[in-house]
Parts: C-alpha cells; sequence; structure tokens
C-alpha cells in the first residue's frame, strides 16, 4: 500500500513540476515581449503616429520570447515540447507554451500554460487647431522664422496618470506601468 502512495505521490509530484515549468515558461516568453514592446516603444517615441502597435501590444519579436520560454523552462527541469511557444492574439497578445518534464520516461509529465501582455495605456492624440487663414492685399516681405521648439507630446494615460513626454529628454513610464503580465486559463 505504501508503494501505491509513493507512486501516486511521485505522479503528482511530477505533474506539479511540470505545471510550474509551464507556467514559467509562458510568463518568460510574455515578459520578453513586454520588454521589447517599451524599447521598440523607446526607438520612435517622438512621433506618436507609430505608437499603436506598441501600445496595443503587438509589436514585437516572436523568437527572441521564445527563446526565453525555452530558457525559463529548461531551469525548471523541462523542455519546450508538444505546440511549443506559440504566439496568440485575441483580447489581449500572449503566447501558449507547452513543456514536458526532462526526467526519466516513467516520471515525464506535460503540461501547458498561456500568459498575456495586458496594455495599461491609451493614446488619445490631441486636437490641432485649424490654422489661421490671413488674407492680405500687398504681399509682406517675409522674415524667417525662429526654429519652433518641438512641443511636450500629451495624450497618454496609464492608469489614470496622464504622461507627457518631453522632447528634449524623452523617457516613459517603467515597464510595469505599462503592461501587465499574467498567466490566464484557457477559457480567457
Amino acid at each position: 500500500m505504501a508503494f501505491v502512495y509513493f507512486a501516486f505521490g511521485q505522479a503528482a509530484a511530477t505533474r506539479n513540476s511540470a505545471q510550474t515549468a509551464a507556467d514559467a515558461a509562458a510568463l518568460a516568453a510574455a515578459q520578453d515581449a513586454r520588454d521589447q514592446l517599451r524599447e521598440g516603444w523607446l526607438d520612435v517615441i517622438l512621433d506618436p503616429t507609430q505608437w499603436n502597435g506598441f501600445l496595443e501590444g503587438r509589436a514585437f519579436v516572436k523568437f527572441s520570447a521564445c527563446q526565453q520560454a525555452a530558457t525559463f523552462a529548461a531551469r525548471n527541469g523541462a523542455r519546450i515540447s508538444g505546440g511549443g511557444c506559440e504566439r496568440f492574439s485575441g483580447e489581449y497578445e500572449g503566447f501558449s507554451v507547452t513543456v514536458e518534464t526532462t526526467g526519466t520516461e516513467a516520471q515525464q509529465a506535460t503540461a501547458s500554460a498561456n500568459a498575456v501582455i495586458e496594455p495599461k495605456c491609451h493614446f488619445k492624440e490631441p486636437e490641432v487647431p485649424a490654422p489661421e487663414d490671413t488674407e492680405s492685399e500687398e504681399p509682406e516681405e517675409e522674415e524667417p522664422e525662429p526654429e519652433e521648439e518641438p512641443e511636450p507630446i500629451t495624450g497618454l494615460t496609464c492608469e489614470g496618470d496622464a504622461w507627457t513626454i518631453d522632447p528634449d529628454n524623452p523617457e516613459l513610464p517603467s515597464v510595469t506601468d505599462l503592461f501587465t503580465v499574467r498567466l490566464t486559463g484557457d477559457d480567457e
């Protein structure tokens, strides 16, 4: 009887180990993608017309994120298997990762996990006033206009906090202020 309890306990521990590895791998993929989003966004920070792919959590490279998933699976005694590491889209972008523990055949288990990148920010481009229409009868000699200082970029809101981007020293909120990474169930 003790042997049966031991075998069941060993199987449960192996399943738990596989699920831990799958969870860690899925979170690692999503966190890598999240970090890519912030770095890419910083590259185009002064051009708000390019922000959408970053704000929506879409502008990242799957390969890099899945490499991180494989690294974290290995750290937890597993390897990517089955469907592997797949990017998915839905309400949020994310990853589905399947792992298999690397023990003996009798001690192997397979588990899957999903993690999403949930944006916390939105951007509403400020309205640009219409240019004034001035007509004059005599053309005046035009003086060269001084170079205009770039205007601060407003309209970025993260969880209710408004952010202003200074063109002379452009900075974004921290990556954790921009996105939440979390595990999800299959029904999400």
